[in-house]
C-alpha cells in the first residue's frame, strides 16, 4: 500500500523547483509511483500537467492531495470515501456534517470488522484448546473447518 513515510512538511517547503517529477512527488507523498498513477487514473487528483514529452509534472497542491490520500488510506478509508473526502477537502463551502457522516460510517464499519475478527479469534482459541497437537490424526480444527 504505502512506501516509506513521507518527509515532513518542512521538506515540502524546501523544494524550490516546482513542479516535480512523478518519482519526486511519490517520495514527497510517501506513496509509490504506481499508486500515484492509479490515484490519478481514478480521478483523485485534478488534471496533472504534462510536458511536451508527455511526462507528468506535479505541483505542491498535488503533493498535498497525495499526502491526504495516503493518510486516509492509512486510516482504512476505501477509495470511494477518499474520493468524497478529497472533494469535500477542496470545497471550501463544504459542510463538516458531510465529513463527519463519512467518518462515522467508517468507524461503524471498523467496529463491525473488529467484532468479526474477535469472534474468529475466540473460535480459533477454542479449537486450539481442543486440539491435542500430537502425532494422532484426529484434529478438531480440521473437523470444524470441514463441517461449518
Amino acid at each position: 500500500m504505502s512506501t516509506a513515510a513521507p518527509p515532513n512538511k518542512g521538506a515540502l517547503a524546501a523544494v524550490t523547483a516546482w513542479p516535480v517529477s512523478i518519482g519526486h512527488a511519490a517520495r514527497l507523498s510517501g506513496i509509490s509511483p504506481k499508486m500515484l498513477r492509479h490515484y490519478e487514473l481514478l480521478g483523485l487528483l485534478g488534471a496533472v500537467h504534462r510536458t511536451e514529452s508527455n511526462y507528468r509534472q506535479y505541483g505542491l497542491a498535488d503533493v498535498h492531495t497525495l499526502r491526504f490520500i495516503r493518510r486516509a488510506r492509512d486510516m482504512g478509508f476505501g477509495l470511494d470515501d477518499i474520493a468524497e473526502l478529497v472533494s469535500l477537502w477542496h470545497n471550501r463551502k463544504r459542510s463538516s456534517a458531510s465529513v463527519k457522516r463519512i467518518a462515522q460510517q467508517h468507524q461503524q464499519a471498523l467496529n463491525e470488522r473488529i467484532e468479526a475478527l474477535q469472534a474468529m479469534q475466540r473460535s480459533l482459541e477454542t479449537l486450539l484448546c481442543l486440539c491435542p497437537g500430537d502425532g494422532r490424526p484426529d484434529c478438531p480444527i480440521l473437523d470444524d473447518l470441514a463441517h461449518p
